[in-house]
């Protein structure tokens, strides 16, 4: 299947999703993530209207934003380590995956050096899964004011990464606590968050029911990864 008809085939899923939980389509975003594919797949995107694009990696970031059209957005989804802060406010104009207070302080401090103010989502490890980065669900509104109170950041919601299950239902509970929890944070700021970024290839529809705004698709959308090559051995 060409990329086109994929990308068609997930805009139709995603309206369906919507219709099925009484929601306004245009209320859902697609992020296409395009790790480990080429600048030429993204361009290919651009024709057929998409204009934001996710990135998981700050070194395959630098060298595929480069290739690409200069008005497109991207969107950090990734784990940042600190020295890897700068660079990213620099490329990006979200990160998702603020997943700590020392990490939130280290991109105000470039943001400001920037002269930028830095919208941010909030990364939850609601499952707890200890691979998985992110605030425990337990010490999110502990963290929530004084990162709020950080000058450069805006908070514009929460994400979280749900573990991977044969049965996307199963995952449902992750998305309805991760909504809850969004729920008591605009409570506790007094204001609404914009964003929920949850769901992906093989769930994506089950977390547009919970309230998604942000879904990121990249298998479904641009095909398997393909392999990094190896070097051949020298003879």
């Amino acid at each position: 299947m060409e990329l086109d008809e994929r990308l068609h085939g997930i805009r139709e899923r995603i309206n369906d999703a919507c219709e099925l939980a009484g929601r306004d389509p245009a209320e859902v975003m697609l992020l296409p993530v395009s790790k480990n594919h080429s600048a030429d797949a993204v361009r290919e995107l651009t024709y057929h209207g998409c204009r934001v694009f996710g990135e998981s990696k700050i070194q395959e970031a630098k060298l595929k934003i480069s290739a690409c059209p200069g008005n497109l957005e991207w969107q950090l989804i990734g784990h940042l380590q600190s020295n890897k802060c700068r660079d990213a406010v620099r490329l990006f104009r979200m990160i998702q995956s603020v997943d700590r207070m020392s990490i939130a302080e280290e991109i105000n401090r470039h943001a400001h050096n920037a002269a930028k103010d830095m919208p941010v989502l909030l990364e939850v490890n609601v499952a707890g899964e200890g691979a998985k980065y992110g605030f425990k669900p337990a010490e999110l509104l502990d963290v929530l004011e004084p990162i709020n109170d950080l000058p450069r950041l805006e908070i514009h919601g929460l994400m979280t990464l749900a573990p991977w299950v044969p049965e996307p239902e199963k995952v449902r509970p992750i998305f309805q606590q991760l909504r809850e929890l969004k729920e008591a944070c605009e409570q506790k700021l007094g204001a609404p968050l914009q964003h929920l970024s949850m769901g992906m290839s093989g769930d994506f529809e089950v977390a547009i029911e919970e309230g998604a705004t942000l879904v990121r698709i990249g298998t479904a959308l641009f095909g398997p990864r393909p392999r990094p090559t190896k070097p051949k051995p020298r003879e």
